[in-house]
């Protein structure tokens, strides 16, 4: 994989409209559960917001997949240098999990709406937990770096490099 020395504009663009899907499906979760109770009980409760949450379960999932792509040919910058093995370790499988988790819980989705997979949207629901307990992890990392280390590690998502 290629080692590049920031992010591409490209890159930093999908992270954050990654970012802003994330709170548009945080939002329209409740339309979504209500729409899903309605489904099992052979009613339609499917309004606006519901469709809406769907749509927005497609396009975080063709963001991250097209993240992926690019990831794979342009590479990510290395961690900053002098970091803690353990830190460096915990960042590591922090970002992979939130890429396996962003295909994933719109992929479960899709199966629970479509496939009318119950056990599917089951686990979409404590895939979404754990997604947002990854995300306050990138978030305090984010921010650690930012005030404690003072590293400029978040330029490289506010200025391509």
């Amino acid at each position: 994989m290629p080692k590049a020395t920031g992010y591409s504009r490209t890159q930093i663009a999908i992270h954050w409209g990654i970012v802003a899907l994330l709170v548009v499906s945080y939002f329209s979760s409740d339309a979504m559960k209500a729409a899903w109770r309605a489904l099992r009980k052979g009613g339609d409760a499917f309004g606006l917001t519901a469709a809406a949450h769907v749509w927005v379960g497609v396009a975080i999932l063709a963001l991250a997949m097209l993240r992926l792509v690019i990831r794979r040919r342009r590479g990510a910058p290395a961690l900053p240098a002098g970091g803690h093995p353990i830190a460096d370790l915990a960042a590591k499988l922090t970002h992979l999990g939130l890429y396996l988790l962003l295909v994933a819980m719109p992929v479960l989705g899709l199966l629970a709406w479509f496939g009318g997979i119950k056990e599917a949207g089951e686990v979409h629901e404590a895939v979404f937990n754990l997604l947002v307990a990854l995300v306050g992890l990138h978030v305090l990392g984010a921010i650690y770096h930012q005030f404690v280390l003072r590293d400029g590690l978040m330029e490289r998502m506010r200025r391509p490099g």
